[in-house]
């Protein structure tokens, strides 16, 4: 497959076009030749200079991330930005950066994919970011308490996980919103939820988490944005026979 073939597969299967006045997030195809081949691909969250060394060791042609190096602004290639760039052009590797459209995909989004693992039904979208929804809502069958949802998505040791107004509870309605959504508990209180499921915490919504009847549960940032990443990872090595990694480099928050 070459570059551009897949730079038209990601950008038909997230919609990229569609946010494009909504996202600063340079989305698609960052840096890379379009006619090179691509035989192996390799998923991560971030586009670190060591993620990028991983994927050159393991002889990877791409680099698909939630997290790329271009953020709507201009920047002179030095420092950090300059390493990644010749680490990524060296190695001859193409980077694919998706950010607000990962978060708010139906079917490999992060917030969807934590939806499905949770086996929560009547899943709707919610919380807002301009005029796009980036996350989603739904009803557990059965309440889950914040040690059952842990243990279901797999990060119950983790050192980043806060948890506020979740003790001795156990939650049916439960929105999600990957990253940086804890300013989404004012959505959480006016739906009427027991509970939002986010990447990371803010000083400024704790008290007003614990002074309502809604919990919050921060799993980390970084932990919440690897859902998606895995799960199109798998579509791509299924749908069309590339050899595909995850690089897991999580950052502790």
């Amino acid at each position: 497959m070459l570059v551009k073939d897949f730079e038209d597969i990601v950008k038909r299967t997230f919609d990229i076009d569609a946010y494009a006045r909504l996202d600063v997030s340079l989305n698609g195809l960052q840096v890379g030749f379009r006619n090179a081949e691509i035989h192996k691909i390799a998923f991560a969250v971030d586009a670190s200079l060591a993620t990028i060394a991983e994927a050159a060791k393991l002889g990877c042609d791409a680099l698909f991330v939630h997290h790329g190096i271009l953020w709507g602004k201009c920047v002179s290639i030095t420092g950090n930005h300059f390493d990644r760039i010749k680490a990524l052009m060296d190695n001859n590797i193409a980077l694919f950066g998706v950010h607000l459209p990962l978060d708010a995909n139906a079917t490999f989004g992060h917030n969807i994919q934590i939806a499905k693992i949770l086996g929560l039904e009547n899943v709707f979208p919610f919380s807002k970011y301009g005029n796009a929804y980036v996350g989603f809502k739904g009803v557990s069958p059965k309440p889950l308490t914040v040690e059952e949802i842990l243990n279901k998505l797999g990060v119950e040791n983790k050192s980043s996980i806060l948890k506020l107004n979740c003790e001795n509870k156990s939650f049916s309605k439960i929105g999600i919103v990957s990253g940086s959504g804890s300013d989404d508990i004012y959505s959480a209180m006016q739906e009427d939820l027991d509970l939002l499921l986010t990447g990371e915490g803010s000083y400024k919504t704790v008290n007003d988490c614990l002074e309502s009847n809604v919990g919050m549960l921060c799993i980390g940032h970084y932990e919440s944005e690897t859902f998606g990443i895995k799960a199109f990872c798998e579509y791509v090595s299924k749908e069309f026979g590339l050899e595909t990694c995850f690089i897991d480099m999580p950052v502790g928050m």
